[in-house]
């Protein structure tokens, strides 16, 4: 009995239910999508790993030095060590390749470059045949010569490359001119990255530097033998000085490699979707509360035929129950479209995935009908217990439940109590003297103050959406007035709507505070600290000998200082140890910057001492004059002299432990110093700075690859880098924006239902169809801007902090942007427009004498 009343319920009311309905469906898809993604992505890697990897794989030994090879320098691995294992028992071929992440490749008809400038890499090795190939050759023919090179399908696609087309190789040794002979075709699938081959010949002359050697050896079994039997052979036959992995120790490798990019995807839009999910919570909140409230004679008149009051509740939670499923199941499969979609996005930006194989697996549907049916059966439980408290004879006369005073001065009382607490908890990590314990606080206080909005909601309702309401009758007349007094008639109602809209907007107007303030310290620190006029940044691959020479040659440049990253392991005086990248630098960096000194000498850095910074210092009780041992792999050590201790609270500087070229020089041949990283250049005084900028960037034409820009010009870098973190949020948070959007048409569309008889009579007594259109468009209005302000106070107040809480970290000045919240605050207006565009006309069409009729 009780089923077949909460079905019929649900179904006499299914168009109330409507949006709820969308609300859990949108969430849920974003929960099953992201999953069937993540799960999809993982095992297409996994294929590809297990499908490509070789039995045994023998690498130069692993150690800081290794690392280099973006900067120029590559580690190899014997020619002999293929005769070495060929004929081990068990070997069935073993295969010398040459890869390198550290050339460039370049399309002579346009001057740009081919392949990812961000992400995956460009890879460019030999080609070999294998028993286990990643590509193969589907057009033309394999390198031959020194003139030729074959590329990957897709990066020939993307490029617009074919048969026949040009290519400039970029290396350390120099340009290089080839022609496409051939174009080969993934197996399975494309991680995103370039892939060009040339013959074994040329790609070791022009990647090795002419060295006759491999950077890897490829052992391939028999399947006579274990790979781990193999292993342990092959490596008595090299010796030592080699690394050897296994096809699992491969797979593990590259599986950590691209699973932390995966599951860091993974968890942000399930962070997404959790505040989706949260919006979606107070639309269900409020759909149920208007239905009993709608619903309290039918109620009260199953109470007075003898249902209980546990019976009620049942009742109203079972239908949020079916709301569930149906919504759960048709997120379940929205989701797994949301899957595909997902997967054409991340080709288009070069990872490779196919949808015709989806990964959804049992995880799927259990998180999806877990997570639909909890949000919403929890939402409902507040209705579902009021509707149960409701007696016989107030609900046949239509009269709310006599506890809703002292319930309002709990909730009050609570909301208060709450938000005081998470406002203390803002200024405690705004205080706080470390960022790890201000993100802590701050965390706490977010999460409190967001609650405790929240539960206050109906108590600022009550206030504010007068005084923002207040210039209505004025402007509007009693159209004005009507749409003022509606809003604040049922507070509870207009706080739960208005929250979903906070929640979203909060988000946002917190993320532009933080951004902006990112922009702003950046510029600030430039402006403070740099010195130089011109920056050459060499991305991934570096500066060649050739590309500092083209700089060098460009007339009025007072000097060039050249930069270069170096691996290497610090032995501290009470003999800890610490891996680290130190920046070495040539003497002219002191005259290009203007180092924060908190003791010590900028100058010590090129004097043959090392820097360290305030925060490392304190942690490990260094001081100037202290003596660090710096290890730069293969035996080579000196020993330097800690000269400057840096100021903590520059991003430019935090975290560097500057030395000089010259410096390093002495225990590392400079055969083998890395490519310099990045280039600092000073005009000559009396220099037109904007020619001389001109003819740097002039120079370097041939190298798209390199940045090549003034200060403002690296301050705009930095800004369209914040900015597209900014896009990326306010993206993601587009689904929990809908939802709530949802929550305002919904509660809007239930209240003219709800108000029907009050409609009519309005009418009745001369309200114009217009005026009643208008009336319901500024009641819409007002409770979206009442959330806008209330989502524009936390945001402001979790920024504020956020910034507060880094800049000891470099975060040091505050940015409110003005412009932002203005935008937030008319777009709420016309998202209230908007909202009311469909209640109001349903409205508008009312007849009058069957509105007054309408029990």
């Amino acid at each position: 009995m009780l089923l077949k009343t909460s079905l019929r319920s649900f179904l006499a009311h299914k168009g109330r239910m409507a949006l709820s309905l969308v609300a859990v469906v949108l969430s849920v898809a974003f929960v099953s999508g992201t999953l069937v993604f993540s799960n999809t992505a993982t095992s297409t890697f996994d294929k590809l790993f297990a499908s490509t990897a070789s039995d045994v794989s023998i690498r130069p030994h692993s150690d800081r030095t290794t690392d280099q090879q973006v900067r120029g320098q590559v580690r190899t691995v014997p020619v002999d060590t293929v005769e070495k294992v060929s004929g081990l028992p068990g070997v069935r071929s073993a295969v010398g390749d040459v890869l390198v992440s550290n050339a460039v490749l370049v399309d002579p008809a346009t001057n740009k470059p081919v392949g990812p400038t961000t992400g995956a890499p460009t890879l460019t090795g030999n080609w070999t045949e294998t028993p286990r190939p990643s590509l193969e050759l589907t057009s033309g023919h394999a390198p031959q010569g020194s003139g030729q090179v074959l590329l990957d399908a897709d990066t020939a696609r993307k490029a617009g490359l074919g048969i026949g087309s040009r290519l400039r190789l970029i290396t350390a040794s120099g340009d290089h001119d080839l022609k496409i002979s051939g174009i080969a075709t993934f197996r399975t699938t494309n991680p995103g990255a370039a892939l060009a081959f040339l013959d074994t010949p040329t790609a070791q002359k022009l990647l090795l530097g002419g060295a006759t050697a491999y950077t890897s050896v490829e052992l391939f079994g028999d399947g006579s033998r274990g790979n781990d039997d193999l292993k342990a052979e092959a490596a008595t036959a090299v010796g030592t000085g080699l690394d050897l992995k296994t096809a699992a120790e491969q797979k593990a490798e590259n599986v950590k490699g691209i699973g932390s990019f995966l599951d860091f995807m993974k968890y942000a839009m399930l962070g997404f979707a959790g505040i989706s999910l949260l919006v979606g919570g107070f639309l269900i909140i409020n759909t149920f509360s208007m239905l009993v409230a709608q619903r309290t004679r039918e109620i009260g008149l199953m109470r007075a035929i003898g249902g209980s009051r546990a019976q009620v509740n049942a009742s109203v939670l079972l239908e949020a129950l079916i709301l569930a499923v149906l919504g759960s199941t048709l997120g379940l499969f929205g989701g797994i479209g949301l899957a595909t979609l997902l997967i054409r996005l991340m080709g288009a930006v070069g990872m490779n995935l196919t949808s015709a194989g989806l990964e959804v697996g049992a995880s799927v549907p259990i998180a999806s009908y877990t997570v639909g049916i909890l949000i919403t059966v929890l939402a409902a439980f507040v209705p579902a217990r009021r509707a149960g408290r409701t007696s016989p004879m107030s609900a046949l006369r239509d009269h709310g439940t006599p506890s809703e005073a002292r319930a309002n001065r709990i909730r009050a009382a609570v909301g208060l109590v709450l938000t005081a607490g998470g406002a203390a908890l803002l200024v405690a990590a705004a205080q706080a003297g470390k960022a790890a314990t201000g993100g802590a606080l701050l965390g706490l206080g977010v999460v409190l103050t967001l609650v405790g909005f929240v539960v206050t909601g109906p108590l600022l309702a009550s206030g504010l959406v007068r005084v923002l309401g207040a210039a209505l009758p004025a402007l509007f007349g009693p159209a004005g007035r009507l749409a003022q007094r509606n809003a604040i008639r049922n507070p509870r109602r207009t706080g739960a709507t208005a929250a979903a809209l906070m929640i979203g907007l909060a988000l946002v107007v917190g993320a532009s505070v933080f951004t902006s303030s990112m922009v702003s310290s950046t510029n600030e620190q430039i402006d403070k600290s740099v010195g130089a006029d011109y920056i050459v940044d060499g991305g991934r691959t570096g500066l060649t000998p050739a590309m500092l020479s083209a700089a060098k040659s460009v007339k009025g440049l007072d000097h060039l200082t050249e930069q270069k990253t170096v691996a290497a392991g610090l032995t501290l005086p009470d003999g800890s140890s610490s891996e680290a990248q130190l920046t070495a630098v040539s003497p002219t960096f002191v005259d290009d910057f203007r180092l924060p000194v908190k003791a010590g000498s900028a100058t010590a850095i090129t004097g043959g001492g090392i820097s360290v910074d305030e925060a490392f210092a304190t942690d490990h009780h260094l001081s100037v004059g202290d003596k660090l041992t710096v290890d730069y792999g293969r035996g080579r050590t000196q020993s330097l002299e800690i000269g400057l201790i840096t100021a903590k609270g520059n991003s430019l500087f935090d975290g560097n432990f500057f030395t000089g070229i010259d410096t390093v020089a002495k225990a590392v041949p400079a055969g083998e110093l890395p490519q310099d990283a990045a280039l600092y250049g000073k005009a000559e005084a009396g220099a037109d700075k904007a020619k001389v900028l001109d003819a740097l960037q002039e120079s370097l034409k041939a190298y798209p690859q390199l940045i090549v820009k003034d200060q403002a010009g690296y301050k705009k870098i930095v800004q369209d880098q914040v900015n597209s973190l900014l896009y990326m949020v306010i993206g993601l948070l587009l689904l929990a924006i809908v939802v709530a959007v949802l929550g305002v048409v919904n509660t809007l569309a239930l209240s003219v239902v709800e108000r029907t008889r009050e409609i009519g009579l309005l009418r009745a007594i001369g309200l114009s169809r217009r005026q009643l259109r208008r009336m319901i468009r500024l009641e819409s209005v007002v409770i979206a801007v009442f959330g806008a302000v209330l989502g524009t106070g936390l945001g402001l107040g979790w920024g504020v902090t956020a910034q507060r809480v880094l800049s000891t970290k470099g975060l040091n000045t505050l940015a409110v942007p003005t412009g932002t919240i203005v935008e937030v605050l008319l777009a709420s207006a016309v998202i209230g427009l908007l909202a009311a565009v469909l209640p109001a006309f349903r409205a508008g069409r009312m007849n009058v004498l069957a509105a007054i009729a309408t029990d």
